[in-house]
């Protein structure tokens, strides 16, 4: 859907084509304002089409709020998927973006986010609003308005509690943001809609939009097969998690939503004022703000996808919510099984990791943070000394700031930093830029399981490496799903 893009910016015509379709593909991709209304919709959004010559178009939902639009009620424009584009791109400007989103505003304020950046405020509020229409402020804003949303209509808080745990500064300032983006006030905000299911006390739940075509058993299924006891648990169904947030951990249980397009989260925090993080983590873990249909576009157009991928149209890569966290796997996972693997890192997470203050049923742990790694006797785990030793290095990289794994990371900087440490080669940097980063174009020089995979497709890795561009990443997971199908599609007689 990139053709909706003319440059940087956005193509009028093609766009209104897409709103006068309705396509929900289009949703997040940008935010249509219709000024007879003085409302922004989705491109999907139901109501009647406006007139051409009545709307404009807007990049984020930030971008149409500061231009003085306000959500549309129907269609809920702030509630849908991001656009692909901030996952795809590693200018400074999606790196911005993916940080913003983490909630590192919330945390640092801009002059923080500039500084993970490696500009001056200045440089970063240009780069942005030349692009965006609106600085990093705007979008930050936008996001505390979704977060409060999702608080008002998930939870029994008083006001005054979800306006701080959204990251507003008092109640005055989220009052009126409420009011400007969605033209009623929080209490009328609440009783607009009926609230979600509560489960045991201090869990609330919320749902996670999907582009189609999406397959939410089997991401689950996948991040199932590789659960690290203590840390992760797989029942089948649903897939349940330790968060480390930036205020404590918090912990997620992920099933597939009832109308089969997106996912179910049911989450425990031990601070409110990380949901927006955690729900951007866990969109990132899904990978849920992909562009399916540009995917497949590509990697069908090839004889040899072509089977693979309409038989799982839409597949994701799965990732982690913590790209450090994938790093340090990764290497654990180094020459060894994917049991082996899961064994060391349930030992190093008994060994480092921040225990829960109470355990939630099998999980017990966060994963360890790297300074805790850096102070670990990890003699007991079983790791030669050379692989001991790796992760060590990898870990004081990490605390030091000499790898930057982040949000924002410089997706060829982080390369380039874990190829300088010892026992880290391609292949270990290339599985951190896909299940860790996020990178959607990343093939695995010298994987054993793609090897398998192409030599019955008739290829070979050397092919491979420059073939399906720029989206790698989605061939090697359909590659994967020939090598290890059970880790992608559960038996009918498997126990549910």
């Amino acid at each position: 859907m990139t053709e909706l893009l003319e440059g940087r910016g956005l193509d009028d015509e093609r766009c209104y084509r897409a709103v006068a379709s309705r396509d929900a593909r289009f949703d997040g991709w940008f935010f249509t304002a219709v000024h007879t209304t003085g409302i922004y919709c989705r491109p999907s959004c139901p109501a009647r089409t406006p007139l051409p010559g009545n709307v404009s178009f807007h990049p984020t939902a930030a971008g149409a709020q500061a231009a003085g639009f306000r959500a549309c009620r129907r269609c809920r424009p702030d509630a849908v998927p991001g656009s692909p584009e901030w996952d795809v791109r590693a200018d400074v400007v999606a790196r911005a973006v993916r940080l913003v989103a983490d909630g590192e505003v919330e945390r640092s304020g801009v002059r923080g986010l500039a500084s993970a950046l490696g500009y001056s405020e200045r440089q970063l509020h240009r780069l942005v609003v030349g692009e965006l229409g609106v600085g990093p402020l705007a979008l930050a804003r936008a996001q505390r308005a979704q977060t409060a949303r999702v608080l008002l209509e998930t939870t029994d808080l008083p006001v005054a509690d979800i306006a701080f745990a959204a990251g507003f500064a008092s109640v005055r300032q989220f009052n009126d943001t409420v009011r400007e983006v969605f033209a009623t006030t929080p209490t009328g905000l609440r009783g607009s809609r009926s609230r979600a299911a509560h489960g045991p006390s201090g869990w609330f739940t919320l749902r996670l939009a999907a582009r189609a075509p999406f397959s939410a058993p089997e991401v689950l299924l996948f991040l199932g097969g590789h659960a690290v006891p203590g840390l992760e648990e797989w029942d089948g169904t649903t897939f349940s998690r330790v968060l480390d947030l930036p205020h404590g951990p918090g912990v997620v249980r992920l099933s597939p939503g009832a109308d089969g397009a997106s996912v179910t989260a049911r989450l425990h925090l031990g601070e409110l004022r990380d949901l927006g993080t955690a729900v951007a983590r866990c969109r990132h873990l899904l990978d849920l703000d992909a562009d399916p249909t540009a995917v497949d576009d590509v990697l069908a157009a090839d004889p040899a996808l072509t089977r693979l991928v309409r038989a799982a149209p839409g597949r994701r890569v799965p990732t982690h919510p913590d790209a450090a966290e994938a790093a340090v796997r990764a290497v654990l996972g180094q020459h060894v099984s994917l049991a082996g693997a899961r064994t060391f890192t349930a030992r190093v997470l008994t060994a480092a990791g921040t225990p829960l203050p109470e355990p939630v049923g099998t999980l017990t742990h966060a994963f360890p943070r790297p300074q805790a790694l850096v102070d670990a006797d990890l003699g007991a785990v079983g790791l030669t000394g050379k692989r001991r030793a790796t992760v060590h290095a990898l870990a004081a990289a990490l605390a030091g700031g000499d790898v930057d794994l982040g949000p924002g990371a410089d997706r060829a900087e982080a390369g380039r930093a874990l190829l300088a440490l010892p026992g880290i080669g391609p292949w270990t940097v290339a599985l951190v830029a896909l299940r860790g980063l996020g990178d959607p174009d990343v093939w695995l020089p010298g994987d054993l399981a793609l090897r398998r995979a192409l030599t019955a497709l008739g290829s070979s890795d050397a092919d491979a490496a420059t073939r399906w561009r720029p989206w790698r990443s989605y061939a090697v997971l359909h590659l994967w799903a020939m090598s290890a199908p059970a880790l992608f599609t559960r038996h009918p007689e498997d126990s549910p």
